[in-house]
């Protein structure tokens, strides 16, 4: 029994050291980027996004092989992931490096949906397609992307670099890099002139060009109204 014990201690620190290491990009991201986590050790076994990327890790190679059996196998660990830590990723799906995806909770990413490096998720983010085409039907989001919570990027187009999603958005074009998307659908606001030198997950302040757009208009009935006035104090 005690020698059944060491074996199984044992092979449980070399599991732990081996994901430490193959999992080390993800683990430096949620380290970064989420001011609630303490260390890598946390993060690798208490983090679900960890977790997901993990299973998804294995389920990829599976998945590209391309025959029934394999696929079948890759289709069962994605799901089974997506029962741990309810993200759900296809196996299809192309990952970069550095991917954080913060709580994680119905997180869903299309089969043939790529990610590059440095992506943040927040919950409930969908990557999904719009209809029953065949081949390419996912988005491509580009390095540096963050995707606010319940944000919904939908079609077979590319986010650029060091773009930003707001909150429950629904972007169903192409947005250009160091740009903003808010809104139903979604709107850009294109950042002219400025670059993300790191990736920003401040969402209480991005713009809101609907908004913008209502007090312009009240700002004119407002000064039409002046002019009213003063027209009427003359005569």
């Amino acid at each position: 029994m005690t020698e059944s014990w060491i074996i199984g201690l044992v092979a449980f620190a070399a599991i732990s050291l081996f994901l430490r290491i193959a999992m080390r990009g993800e683990i430096r991201a949620a380290l970064e980027r989420d001011p609630a986590a303490r260390s890598g050790w946390e993060v690798l076994f208490l983090y679900p996004s960890v977790a997901a990327i993990a299973f998804h890790r294995v389920a990829h190679p599976l998945y590209r092989i391309n025959l029934p059996g394999f696929r079948f196998f890759a289709r069962v660990l994605s799901q089974t992931a997506r029962g741990l830590t309810g993200i759900e990723i296809h196996p299809g799906a192309v990952i970069g490096r550095g991917l954080f995806i913060d709580h994680g909770m119905g997180v869903v990413i299309g089969e043939t949906a790529e990610i590059k490096d440095n992506v943040t998720l927040f919950q409930g983010v969908t990557l999904g397609g719009t209809g029953k085409e065949k081949g390419k039907r996912h988005p491509t989001i580009g390095n540096n992307v963050v995707v606010g919570s319940g944000a919904k990027v939908l079609g077979s187009f590319t986010i650029g670099d060091n773009v930003q999603i707001g909150a429950n958005a629904v972007v169903v074009r192409e947005a250009p890099a160091n740009s903003v998307v808010v809104g139903v659908p979604g709107r850009i606001i294109r950042q002219e002139g400025r670059h993300f030198p790191g990736i920003n997950l401040d969402h209480t302040h991005l713009p809101d060009p609907l908004a913008q757009a209502l007090e312009k208009l009240q700002q004119e009935i407002d000064a039409i109204e002046h002019q009213i006035r003063e027209h009427r104090k003359k005569d």
